[in-house]
Parts: C-alpha cells; sequence; structure tokens
C-alpha cells in the first residue's frame, strides 16, 4: 500500500473528481453481460488424490439432513463430483454458464483500461469453473451483479452462479446453496489519511460510514456507534463518497479494503479487523449437482497450485500475507 499524503485542497479535488469519473465509467460497463473469447483459461485438470465421488442422491440427503439440525456450519456443503446431474445438464442445454461477476473491486473483478479485458482474482476462478464444466471458453458468460442483488440475481435464474466477494453466513444459506469456502475474510476499515483514527472503534464512533447495501459490513456497522450509516450499491460508491468528503469511513473485507487502498493513495486501512468469515460460490438451492460440480473445480483449482498462482498475482502485493493463510480450512 502507498504512503503519499495528502498535500493540499487542489488534489483532494482532482482525486475526488478522478474518482468519480471511475465510479461512472464502472456503472456504465456493469450494465452489460460480458462473453469469454477462445483465449480464456482451461479448467485445471482433476489431480491425484482427488475426493472420494459420492452419488447426487446421497448428496442430497446429506444436504437436507444438515439443514434440519438446525446448526450453520459456514464450511457445509455437498461433497465434490465430476457427475452431472439435472442442473447440470440444464445449463449445457442452453448452451452457456452465465456467472455473477463484479465489475468495481480493482484486483478482484475490474476491466482494465489498458487492455480493455476485465481481470482479477474472482474473474481467473470464475473462467475456471465455466471453461471446466461447459468444456468451452466460448461457452462462458460473465453478467455485472451489483451487491445487493446478488441473491435476487440467483433466485430469479438471471445467473447460475455468483462468484464476486460473497460471505457465506447463515442467513444467507436460508437463500442460496454455496460450494466450500475458497477464502478467509474479515471486515475492515478505510479512512482518508487525514483522519487521525488508529483503530477501528475511533475510526467509526460518532462517524459518517459506508457499506454497500446487502453486505456484511452493513450488518456490523448496525451494531456499531456511527452517526450515520450510508448504503450504496458498490463497494467502489462508498469510495467515491469519502473522496467527495460525504461520508468518513468505509467498511469492507479485508480483500477490498486492500484494493481500494492500493487504487486510491489518499485513504488507508485501519488496524484491526471484525467478523472472520469466508467467500463461497454462491447458486440455486435445488442445483446440488451443479454446486458438487462447482465443489470438484475449486477441488483441483487449489490442489493443481492454480488457487496460490492467482492469489500471488492479483491480491499479494496487496494484501502482504502468504496464500495459505486465505485458503479455508475447517476448524
Amino acid at each position: 500500500m502507498g504512503t503519499n499524503t495528502d498535500r493540499g485542497r487542489g488534489r483532494g479535488r482532482a482525486a475526488a473528481l478522478r474518482g468519480a469519473r471511475t465510479a461512472a465509467a464502472l456503472a456504465l460497463l456493469a450494465t452489460g453481460a460480458l462473453v469469454l473469447g477462445a483465449g480464456g483459461p482451461q479448467g485445471a485438470a482433476p489431480v491425484a488424490g482427488a475426493p472420494h465421488q459420492v452419488p447426487l442422491a446421497a448428496q442430497q440427503e446429506q444436504t437436507e439432513q444438515a439443514g434440519q439440525a438446525g446448526t450453520c456450519d459456514l464450511y457445509r456443503s455437498v461433497p465434490s463430483s465430476t457427475e452431472d446431474g439435472p442442473a447440470v445438464k440444464a445449463v449445457k442445454a442452453k448452451r452457456s454458464l452465465v456467472v455473477g461477476i463484479d465489475l468495481n473491486s480493482y484486483r478482484w473483478g475490474s476491466r482494465n483500461p489498458n487492455t480493455g479485458q476485465v481481470e482479477g482474482f474472482d474473474i481467473d476462478l470464475a473462467k475456471a469453473i465455466g471453461t471446466a464444466i461447459m468444456g468451452d471458453p466460448e461457452k462462458v458468460v460473465l453478467k455485472a451483479v451489483p451487491t445487493a442483488d446478488r441473491i435476487k440475481f440467483i433466485q430469479e435464474g438471471r445467473v447460475d452462479i455468483i462468484v464476486r466477494t460473497m460471505s457465506i453466513t447463515c442467513e444467507r444459506l436460508e437463500q442460496v446453496a454455496f460450494s466450500r469456502p475458497y477464502f478467509t475474510t474479515s471486515q475492515r476499515v478505510l479512512v482518508p489519511r487525514s483522519n487521525p483514527a488508529k483503530t477501528l472503534d475511533e475510526a467509526l464512533d460518532g462517524a459518517t460510514a459506508c457499506a454497500a447495501s446487502g453486505s456484511s459490513a452493513q450488518e456490523e456497522l448496525k451494531t456499531r456507534p456511527v452517526k450515520k450509516l450510508v448504503t450504496v450499491e458498490n463497494h467502489l460508491d462508498c469510495l467515491v463518497l469519502m473522496q467527495l468528503g460525504k461520508v468518513d469511513a468505509t467498511m469492507t473485507d479485508d480483500g477490498l479494503a486492500a484494493s481500494q487502498a492500493a487504487q486510491d493513495q489518499t485513504v488507508r486501512v485501519i488496524d484491526g479487523d471484525v467478523r472472520p468469515g469466508v467467500m463461497g460460490i454462491a447458486m440455486l438451492k435445488t442445483s446440488t449437482d451443479l454446486t458438487a460440480r462447482v465443489n470438484q473445480v475449486l477441488d483441483d483449482y487449489h490442489a493443481s497450485g492454480t488457487w496460490r498462482r492467482a492469489y500471488d498475482t492479483w491480491l499479494k502485493p496487496y494484501l502482504q500475507d502468504d496464500a495459505d493463510r486465505h485458503w479455508p480450512t475447517p476448524r
């Protein structure tokens, strides 16, 4: 992360205008779907020692029993499988897998202004999953989805899966199915560099704080003594509001916080985090076999070293942690 300080109101206004223009451009980009060309990466091949394949009927029974138990295990998902059940066959019949993504998160999912390509950690994963299931990168469609509408897009059938920094929570497990976790996370706070706060509590006490609607950060801020909670459609909108001086602090997950601080060196990440959790890939609760296929791709993606290479490429320069810290392991 950078260490440059704000050197005057003129530079602050310029940064704000640049941020506003960036947000406007990203908002326009987020209205369309993006079809991958033949140059997309191939899915990882199965490796020796892959998990034992469980029949889909047994997977469905396991899921139902877990739900009846009334417990919330964030690591709970169906066993991995390469079998094509009804949900996978339906996707293949329509000849495209539609993947909900983010276009507003630097290093996770955004368009490179120099190349025009959509790129990031989640984008690499979305392409690998789609290509492994469909067998052809031309049949993978990336569709921008606002943070607040992730579950809605799944339930309405507007996307088949969501690969978009989505935390697994007990409430969301009641609404959609999740893959096994693929990234650990926690909530962090960003403030302008001119803000003297040293801790998360100092930054939020009496502040006007911003979070994306429907996010874990929004739920956390409801429990904090903030003066006002401002919610926006996408995480990046909070950064723009902070650049414009309309909010004092932003809460988002640590990966996005680090990427925003790298993107705009007039803000910094406060020490301290809350709400440790995990990210997963979301899909319909009835798509048991699709969930199993996604889990198999995740297993292979990590075992082959592709997950680590993607982490080192996109995230390590900003999170400054070894990859092992962020690969979820059940406790």
